[in-house]
């Protein structure tokens, strides 16, 4: 990654981080252009430059060319982890109550995740959290559950999932896990994520 190319545009970020997260799955051009709404010859030409700029790496499958972000890369996943570094400032408006919740967590956690219908649409029911720490602080991540329900400043119920590092690492390939690290926002440490999905995808 040279000097002269690494300014991105917003569309290439998405791409960028869709890959990532998605990191079970290869897509080509055409699928982006369906999943991010844009034109299939304008996705085609962000997944070459974002290849140039030492993002992705394509293999050709058939006839399609297929693209899979370069987790091994240091500088890329440097790079991944500042773009979900600001994930937070990205929420929905109507998750930043939530939000400015959540940071309550930030002391006992190794990582905070929120995933479900309430990233995408405002009339949701409820809103999904998962939580990663070790056992010896689920007296604290009790005591601020509790805070957080008592101060009735999120009007929909949170319903958490608490998990250790190594629960997620056993339940790699079970599905609703994948869906869970994939379709979700990062409210706590991003580069623990990023870890977890490298982990994940051995």
């Amino acid at each position: 990654m040279t000097a002269n190319n690494i300014q991105f545009t917003k569309i290439e970020i998405q791409i960028a981080k869709y890959i990532f997260k998605h990191y079970k799955d290869k897509y080509n051009a055409r699928q982006l252009a369906r999943i991010l709404n844009i034109n299939h010859a304008h996705a085609n030409k962000l997944c070459r430059i974002l290849e140039d700029k030492h993002l992705l790496t394509k293999e050709e499958i058939g006839n399609s060319l297929f693209f899979s972000y370069q987790y091994d890369n240091k500088l890329a996943v440097k790079f991944i982890e500042y773009m979900l570094s600001l994930e937070e400032k990205e929420f929905p408006k109507w998750l930043i109550v939530l939000s400015h919740s959540l940071k309550k967590f930030k002391g006992c956690i190794e990582m905070g995740l929120i995933f479900g219908s309430s990233i995408k649409v405002k009339d949701f029911n409820d809103i999904d959290v998962l939580l990663m720490y070790n056992t010896q602080n689920s007296k604290d991540v009790k005591k601020i559950k509790d805070e957080i329900r008592k101060s009735e400043l999120v009007e929909k119920p949170i319903r958490y999932v608490d998990i250790t590092e190594k629960d997620i690492l056993f339940n790699k390939e079970n599905k609703i896990f994948y869906n869970i690290l994939s379709e979700s926002f990062v409210f706590h440490n991003p580069e623990k994520y990023a870890g977890v999905v490298r982990k994940c995808r051995k």
